[in-house]
């Protein structure tokens, strides 16, 4: 499909009954199409049960497969320079769609890469019955015990021994196993190692545990480490069958980055089909404070990674304008660039007022602007959303293409 034919189809757009409104305005004198309906929503479809992985901001499957299904063929190369926890990957992956994923964190690749390559169930609980969890509680420190039972500590401690002796050597229901304990560290239900905290996306810090604590009067209860790990498993693998050989086809040859999304010189020219991305919005998440747990889970300080962090528009159009650069540079000709943003404090700011002119100056041409609005806003239209949340509303996307 071209950049008409999407303008085109969603024109005609009306599969969950409103018609789609039709509004241009203007960047730098390009006039850019805006199309507002609601495109996709969680309630047509299922996603895939190996979606259910924790991470702060990361989009709906249904998000990327819109543009997948419409903008590439099988065999087409799927690239996401902020992939997370991989949502862009796995759907081009069940999609058959070659894919390539880029992010500064660490935990990206932990989080992304094992569920595209998953064992089967039966490996995982033989692999858990071959692991030494002896719980020796005397091995423990103190200060995460205001999340942690000591035995259940001790399981961890004994899991990171495993991990960490393995070394470069993990094979892929190791990885699995790491990714699905990353996962379960903390949350506000049994199904976690934790007592009862903040969602699983979001590690508080041990002052304020200790505070949630006595608030509730709570003590870390024993979890079961590997129960809870082969729990998850069969949850997150629930609905894999041999219809995903695709997955694990397109899985075994992702590229996985850990590096700059505006400097990847292991991605040759020219050479993807299309991107689907989401980049850090303008200081709405705190992403190393949200994992410093995990991070100290996998053996690194959430610290030291440098994730961005900017609070003026122009900083973040800069480091925007950088990174449309480097997706110039890697796209093929005729490719296109579904470029997530949002509005931002409170619909002050539109972030796609900051990415078109960027792209425009990255050598893009910003061909539309999409506007999914959900059930849950209160009151919604094109420039902006009030309701009784904060942060993004509606999904906003930039489509660019590559001349």
């Amino acid at each position: 499909m071209n950049a008409g034919s999407l303008a085109q189809e969603l024109e005609d757009f009306k599969e969950f009954g409103a018609k789609t409104r039709q509004l241009t305005r203007e960047f730098s004198g390009v006039r850019v199409p805006y199309f507002v309906n609601e495109f996709w929503t969680s309630k047509q479809r299922a996603a895939h049960s190996l979606h259910e992985v924790s991470y702060r901001a990361c989009f709906k499957p249904q998000l990327p497969r819109f543009f997948i299904e419409r903008l590439t063929q099988v065999g087409d190369l799927v690239y996401d320079p902020f992939m997370g926890r991989g949502t862009t990957l796995l759907e081009a992956a069940l999609l058959d769609r070659e894919v390539a994923g880029c992010d500064i964190n660490p935990l990206a690749p932990i989080l992304c890469g094992p569920r595209l390559e998953p064992p089967l169930l039966a490996e995982v609980e033989a692999r858990l019955q071959q692991i030494p969890f002896q719980g020796n509680a005397l091995r423990t420190k103190e200060e995460f015990n205001v999340f942690f039972h000591p035995k259940t500590l001790a399981q961890l401690r004994d899991l990171q021994d495993y991990l960490g002796g393995k070394g470069l050597f993990l094979d892929a229901v190791d990885r699995w196993i790491r990714m699905v304990a990353t996962n379960r560290l903390t949350g506000h239900s049994s199904g976690f190692f934790s007592v009862y905290t903040l969602p699983p996306n979001q590690a508080t810090s041990l002052a304020a545990q200790r505070r949630i604590n006595e608030k509730r009067q709570q003590s870390p209860p024993v979890r079961d480490v590997p129960a809870i790990i082969l729990k998850k498993s069969r949850s997150l693998l629930k609905k894999l069958d041999r219809g995903d050989d695709a997955l694990w086809r397109r899985g075994r040859n992702a590229q996985l980055i850990t590096a700059s999304a505006a400097a990847t010189p292991t991605l040759p020219d020219s050479s993807v089909d299309l991107v689907v991305t989401s980049p850090p919005f303008l200081d709405v998440v705190d992403y190393n404070g949200d994992n410093w747990l995990r991070c100290w889970f996998n053996g690194f300080d959430a610290a030291q990674v440098p994730i961005l962090k900017l609070s003026k528009p122009s900083a973040w159009q800069e480091a925007m304008s950088d990174v449309l650069t480097e997706l110039a540079r890697v796209l093929k000709p005729g490719g296109f660039i579904a470029f997530e943003v949002g509005e931002v404090r409170k619909g002050a700011i539109l972030l796609e007022e900051l990415v078109v002119p960027a792209g425009l100056n990255a050598g893009l041409h910003p061909e539309l602007v999409l506007v999914n609005e959900q059930e849950f806003t209160k009151t919604a239209n094109c420039w902006g959303v009030e309701n009784l949340g904060k942060g993004t509303n509606t999904n906003r996307i930039v489509v660019f293409s590559k001349p």
